[in-house]
């Protein structure tokens, strides 16, 4: 291409240039502006549906924090009810296991008391004679064992003799007077054995007080 017929075709470029835009292209503007009006407008809903949804979302989970919250208390108000129920009837069992046999063993203290007696009088018989009798052999067994056993299910006997009165554990069934000053209020004579059963006194000791 000779440089004549470049410098024409630059001339026709400029020409191009200059020409003013065509209804064509001023439609094409307007509809491009249209079309990125309509997209801003549509990105705005859409920012303002997906707030919504987000409000939505947060209301729910305070609804459900709230729900969660309020049978999480109800749990352990029954979990500390069940709790409190379960240790006063374990307490309630062990004290009824303490003093089931109760009724069964004051009736037999009597027999004990009369094992007692016996096996004294043997005692004394055998200092006096100087020798062991085999009959009372037997009756000091049978004694022995027999406390033995009553100690096993928790029989104990209640001090009285020499101690001083207390009203908790001992009847006083007669006073007398003090042979010296520091035996006041004090338990001069024994009566009747008292026994605790586990710790709860189930005969009193009757006893002689000194005043």
């Amino acid at each position: 291409m000779s440089k004549k017929e470049k410098t024409k075709k630059e001339k026709d470029k400029e020409k191009d240039a200059q020409i003013p835009d065509s209804p064509e292209n001023e439609n094409t503007a307007d509809q491009a502006t249209e079309d990125a009006s309509c997209q801003s407008e549509n990105n705005m809903q859409d920012d303002s549906m997906e707030s919504d949804k987000i409000a939505v979302y947060e209301q729910t989970i305070v609804e459900l924090q709230g729900k969660l919250d309020e049978a999480n208390d109800k749990f352990l108000r029954l979990f500390s009810e069940f709790d409190n129920y379960r240790k006063r009837v374990t307490r309630e069992r062990i004290e009824l296991s303490k003093t089931a046999s109760e009724n069964i063993i004051v009736s037999l203290l009597p027999v004990l008391d009369d094992l007692e007696r016996a096996s004294r009088t043997v005692q004394n018989k055998q200092v006096k004679d100087g020798k062991d009798h085999a009959d009372g052999e037997g009756i000091l067994l049978i004694y022995n064992k027999f406390k033995s056993i009553l100690k096993q299910k928790g029989v104990e006997e209640i001090p009285a003799e020499g101690h001083d009165f207390d009203t908790d554990y001992h009847e006083a069934i007669t006073h007398m007077p003090a042979p010296e000053e520091a035996m006041k209020g004090k338990v001069m004579e024994e009566v009747q054995k008292g026994y605790m059963l586990n710790g709860k006194v189930i005969r009193y000791a009757r006893v002689v007080v000194a005043s």
